[in-house]
């Protein structure tokens, strides 16, 4: 029986790599692409195929699907929507050129492969489309609205289109990590630094606001109290895929499952006053 192949991005660290070698060592055929290509390239010399992919970048999107596709012969069995990255700092003093970037990486360009692998699946009659969403995705945290704002919209397009394959034999899967020890926090940085800190001397939120958001993006400790290592999106992405039927929603950590449950049952107000708003 031939290998089932399947084409992942954000692979160079975290979810995305961890997620790669899990399913290479069960035997898939890992298309593994990154956003760099020196990333690429390392990803090459350690046994996978793999290319850069920028989701942000329209032809890489385009040019990256249309690699896959050539590589897999027309018969991609998966595809793992994993690339993104945040930004953190009050909405209100988000310039519009920050959130166009981060929606062109974390939503447009995911969705934009999504769509162009979709066909050859269609034909196939069958194939599974995974989105790595958030537990941000589910509920919102101040100071984190240009992530949440994708994610959340990553959730609804996620929906929609798993209703719209039913029948077809292509079936949608939403992964919710919470708190995953990556070097997530550390790429904020850049954004933050690009975006967000120009913004603190005209900004009407107090200096020991800033000082907060600034303290957690850049202390020197990764990792709280219920993180989780990128191994356990991994096994959840593995069982996801491998299962007869594809779950519709995968959660990963205790807070993601506590989340859920909040948002189900309370009030709009109070599941403010527990994600920390006033």
């Amino acid at each position: 029986m031939a290998a089932r192949t399947i084409l992942m991005t954000g692979c160079s660290s975290g979810i995305g790599l961890a997620s790669a070698q899990a399913l290479k060592a069960r035997g898939w055929r890992v298309l593994a692409t990154c956003r760099k290509a020196e990333d690429a390239a390392r990803l090459e010399r350690e046994g996978f195929e793999s290319w850069a992919l920028d989701h942000a970048d329209e032809a890489s999107v385009a040019a990256g699907a249309a690699e896959a596709l050539a590589r897999a012969e027309g018969r991609l069995d998966a595809v793992f929507l994993n690339g993104a990255w945040a930004l953190a700092g009050p909405a209100e003093d988000t310039p519009r050129e920050a959130m166009e970037a981060i929606f062109a990486a974390n939503l447009f360009g995911p969705v934009q492969l999504a769509n162009a692998v979709i066909p050859a699946m269609r034909r196939a009659g069958r194939g599974r489309v995974v989105f790595c969403s958030s537990v941000l995705g589910m509920v919102a945290a101040r100071y984190r609205g240009p992530y949440v704002s994708t994610k959340f919209a990553m959730e609804g397009w996620a929906d929609a289109l798993r209703m719209e394959l039913k029948g077809s034999g292509v079936e949608v899967t939403l992964i919710e990590p919470g708190p995953i020890l990556t070097p997530f926090r550390r790429n904020v940085r850049p954004n933050y630094e690009r975006w967000m800190r120009p913004a603190r001397a005209a900004s009407l939120h107090p200096e020991e606001m800033w000082a907060i958001v600034e303290r957690r993006l850049y202390k020197d400790k990764e990792g709280g109290r219920f993180d989780l290592p990128p191994e356990a999106v991994a096994a959840k992405l593995v069982s996801a895929l491998e299962a007869e039927r594809a779950p519709a929603r995968v959660f990963v950590t205790t807070p993601t499952y506590l989340a859920n449950l909040f948002r189900r049952l309370l009030p709009t107000r109070a599941l403010d006053r527990v994600m920390g708003g006033r």
